[in-house]
Order: structure tokens, then C-alpha cells, then sequence
């Protein structure tokens, strides 16, 4: 059985239980070969098989990055797709590799952005953990990409503050930290209950770098 046989659409399934699996199988066997055909299917006329195979491709990447990392540019080329789950999707397998990726995709980080600021609520999410894993793997990315983030903790929804807030904090260095907590406690008024608790431990964790 091919790759694409043991799709979700080519076996009739609506479920994600078999891109799942077959993600784990790929991972398992370290098959490159496998997750190569995969990421060609990318670009298949049929939009479920698009659809099923960046699935597979960002449960890769959650499962075992470096597999799924030179893919990169593909998923980046999902972003200006006119189907809203091939962009979603290109970007959670984003950000899965972004610190892995950071060489290729720093110079393009623009085009993320402007992805997560049109995009759905997944599509903002997913951008937010991929501009952090590009920021945080040097001082030059993060001096570039730092300000943007700030700015969107300043904006984003009280709801979405706890975790991007989290996100993010893997970009945050000794040098910058004063102005995330400054964020965090100006934001500390919008929320509550747990809300509060999350954001008050990134802050103590943010004071430690």
C-alpha cells in the first residue's frame, strides 16, 4: 500500500485517525522517503489529499521535527493558499520546525506575519510559535521579530494572552524581558481566574532569563 493509500480520504475516512497513524509509521521507520512524498503531494489537484497530507506532515513535525524540517518552504508557500485549512495547516507545521528552519525562514518572517495577521484564529496561533522558534535562535532574529510580537500581546485578545504569552517566552531574553513583563502586568488587568495564574508564572519565568 502507497502513501496516499493510507490516507484518511483514499480509505473514506473523516476521521484523523489514520493521517495520525500514518504519520507515527513514518516517524517510527525514519522513512524520509515516505515524508518526501508526503510533502510533493502538497501541491495534488485533489484538495483532500492537500489537506490530509499537511495533517500528516504537521504531526510529523510535533512527533520528530527534523524530518519534517526541509520541508519548510513548502509549508511556507501554503500561507497564500485560498483554502483556510491548507493555511492553518502550513502554519502549525510551521511551527514545528521553525527554530530548526530559522536560516530559511527568517529572511521571509514578513510573509508569516501577514499570514497571522488575515488569518483565522488557529492560523494567529500557529504564527505566534513560529515567529517565537525563529526569534529565539538569535539575537539578530529576535531584535526583528521581538517587537512585532510585543505588539501583538498588547492587541490580541484577553483570551489569547496566557498562551502566546507562553509561546513567545522561549524568544525572551535578558535584554528585552523588562519590556514583556511591562506587557504582561499592563494585560494582568484584562483577565482572571486562571487566566491570571498563567500569565503571573510566564512573568516569574521571564524574571529568571
Amino acid at each position: 500500500m502507497s502513501i496516499l493509500d493510507q490516507l484518511a480520504c483514499s480509505l473514506g475516512r473523516r476521521d484523523e485517525v489514520p493521517n495520525q497513524e500514518l504519520a507515527r509509521w513514518i516517524v517510527a521507520a525514519d522513512d524520509r522517503d515516505g515524508v518526501r512524498e508526503v510533502a510533493e503531494n502538497l501541491r495534488n489537484r485533489d484538495k483532500n489529499i492537500q489537506s490530509d497530507c499537511i495533517k500528516v506532515l504537521y504531526k510529523v513535525g510535533y512527533l520528530k521535527p527534523e524530518l519534517a524540517a526541509p520541508f519548510a518552504l513548502d509549508f511556507l508557500k501554503l500561507l497564500k493558499s485560498r483554502e483556510n485549512r491548507l493555511v492553518w495547516g502550513g502554519m502549525i507545521a510551521l511551527s514545528t520546525v521553525a527554530a530548526l528552519a530559522a536560516d530559511e525562514l527568517f529572511p521571509r518572517w514578513e510573509e508569516i506575519r501577514r499570514a497571522m495577521d488575515s488569518g483565522s484564529v488557529i492560523t494567529r496561533d500557529g504564527g505566534v510559535l513560529t515567529l517565537a522558534g525563529i526569534a529565539s535562535t538569535s539575537q539578530e532574529r529576535g531584535a526583528a521579530i521581538f517587537p512585532y510580537l510585543l505588539g501583538h500581546l498588547r492587541t490580541c485578545r484577553p483570551k489569547d494572552v496566557p498562551q502566546h504569552c507562553e509561546k513567545i517566552l522561549q524568544a525572551v531574553n535578558a535584554g528585552d524581558k523588562s519590556e514583556f513583563i511591562a506587557v504582561l502586568e499592563e494585560r494582568l488587568e484584562d483577565l482572571q481566574g486562571t487566566q491570571v495564574k498563567r500569565v503571573q508564572k510566564v512573568i516569574r519565568q521571564a524574571k529568571e532569563r
